[in-house]
């Protein structure tokens, strides 16, 4: 069976802190105001705020990236062809300079995703806090005006035999990343001992990303 590479994210584990979206942030040398992973506080009116009343209070967070579906519904909309499905199963945006198939800034992808937000698009040329210095791994892709982008799994790092940034740096290990279709893997393990659930059941698209309750 072909390996469906996915990741299984332990909500009682995550402790909230964004050390995933930072990483994800400088691994991919994201321009500013750009973030392919969030940390969304759940309930709460504003971030990092309980719902509830006093005494009874609670507090929960859930991260939120591309999922990386097995039946993505940004994958035939894209009048280019510049989303792709890799053959491990990870969605791909082309924006390699010179493609045929790179992307033209429709932005039919983002609104055919169910997952708001897990796309953003480059309205303004790319700026940076660092000036002078790309920062980021080895074969990042580029940012430029009037481009969608997204997490890409760190496609870049796999390529390498490495895990997602977000995966290497969560100080509570809450992230696990494997193969789906591998019954011994950790990803599979996790998912057979634990009740798990994806976002958006409903639309249909087979999320890759599953979240441990």
């Amino acid at each position: 069976m072909a390996k469906r590479l996915g990741m299984v994210i332990d909500t009682k584990r995550c402790i909230g802190c964004t050390t995933c979206a930072v990483a994800c942030k400088g691994e991919n040398n994201l321009p500013d105001k750009t973030w392919y992973n969030r940390v969304l506080t759940v309930g709460g009116a504003n971030p990092n705020t309980p719902t509830g009343v006093y005494p009874h209070l609670t507090i929960e967070t859930i991260t939120l990236a591309c999922q990386h579906c097995e039946k993505p519904a940004c994958l035939d909309v894209c009048p280019v062809g510049a989303i792709s499905k890799s053959a491990d199963g990870v969605i791909l945006q082309d924006n390699t300079p010179g493609s045929p198939t790179r992307c033209i800034g429709a932005r039919a992808c983002i609104a055919a995703c169910p997952y708001t937000g897990v796309r953003v698009f480059n309205f303004d040329e790319p700026t940076y806090q660092v000036q002078g210095f790309v920062l980021g791994g080895e074969g990042v892709p580029e940012h430029t005006l009037n481009k969608v982008e997204k997490c890409q799994f760190c496609a870049h790092r796999l390529a390498g035999g490495l895990e997602p940034a977000c995966v290497e740096v969560c100080p509570s290990r809450a992230r696990t990343f494997g193969d789906l279709n591998d019954p011994t893997s950790e990803v599979s393990r996790l998912l057979a001992a634990r009740h798990s659930f994806t976002l958006l059941p409903e639309e249909g698209t087979e999320p890759s990303v599953h979240f441990l309750d």
